[in-house]
């Protein structure tokens, strides 16, 4: 695999800004590489009548998913400096790079989970994520397997950075979205999913997109997962639809499951597994992540286990 040395990411709004490594990894273990764009969050959590704070947002989970599942995993978001101490165990594990943000400006989402995978965002402020700028990407990503593009402010946003991933050269690209976004911009989001390679969403995202989960189509080459909290995942190819099961589960925190399934499954694809492999992967690392507050699972240096009836 072509490698580059470090490339210093050039901010477009004069910010200063961490490196992405390009370099070869220590461990060959480690030698695919995943590229997250998205954002770190710090989150306040409801659950059970209690108050949580944890870190969060969908880049960061998806992209230590990843780790966990066995690659290289870099994250393109805001890095706050000093790095706040809830932050700081997730950006050991990650190459962590974009532009340097007070820690005032880092995105704050407040959650309320209600059980059975289902909550409310109470309030969001996405904070630096909406000034992230592709041209400030790498101009080199072809040592890149796979890139997703996270939950960003807008579609449109999350194009543009679809596109200069591509002209840079990277592997296969990959999209996810949230409710909101598909409420106010649903013909932008299908536009976004129809030039992906790789596209993930839960069930109430597909029924907002596309009228269903059985409505959901790919063209040749395109690969769909739909998320269906604790009865697992479908992934949807031109030839049909496999479904994957859930696992047994012990809900304490639901947050960032879809992102935890989302990474790990790049992390699979980006392997060389089939789709339905990858989704195993991500069934099982999304069942052990919710068994925790915030991401502690995640940081957890054991393999991901994969145990399907």
């Amino acid at each position: 695999m072509k490698v580059q040395s470090a490339i210093a990411f050039v901010q477009a709004n004069r910010a200063s800004a961490m490196p992405l490594s390009l370099s070869p990894p220590a461990s060959p273990s480690h030698g695919v590489l995943v590229l997250v764009i998205g954002g770190a969050s710090l989150d306040v959590l409801h659950i059970q009548g209690r108050t949580q704070h944890a870190a969060g947002g969908a880049g960061l989970y998806t992209a230590l998913a990843a780790r966990r599942a066995g690659v290289r995993a870099a994250l393109f978001a805001p890095r706050p400096e000093p790095m706040p101490d809830v932050l700081k165990p997730a950006a050991e594990r990650i190459e962590w790079s974009g532009p340097t943000i007070a820690p005032g400006d880092i995105p704050r989402l407040e959650i309320a989970h209600h059980g059975g995978g289902r909550a409310t965002l109470v309030s969001a402020a996405w904070g630096a994520v909406s000034s992230l700028d592709p041209d400030a990407l790498p101009p080199d990503l072809r040592s890149v397997s796979l890139v997703h593009v996270a939950a960003l402010p807008d579609a449109g946003h999350q194009s543009r950075f679809a596109q200069a991933c591509r002209a840079r050269g990277a592997g296969r690209v990959s999209v996810g979205t949230y409710a909101r976004l598909i409420s106010a911009e649903r013909e932008r989001v299908r536009a976004l999913f129809d030039a992906a390679d790789v596209f993930f969403m839960n069930e109430n995202e597909a029924g907002l997109l596309f009228g269903g989960v059985d409505e959901v189509r790919v063209r040749a080459g395109q690969i769909g997962f739909v998320t269906l909290a604790a009865r697992g995942a479908l992934v949807i190819g031109v030839d049909g639809v496999a479904r994957v099961p859930g696992l047994p589960a012990r809900e304490v925190d639901p947050t960032g499951a879809g992102d935890a399934f989302c990474g790990a499954a790049l992390a699979r694809l980006a392997l060389g597994e089939d789709a339905e492999l990858a989704a195993q992967a991500g069934v099982a690392l999304a069942a052990e992540l919710i068994g925790a507050v915030g991401p502690a699972r995640l940081l957890d240096p054991s393999p991901v286990a994969r145990e399907q009836g």
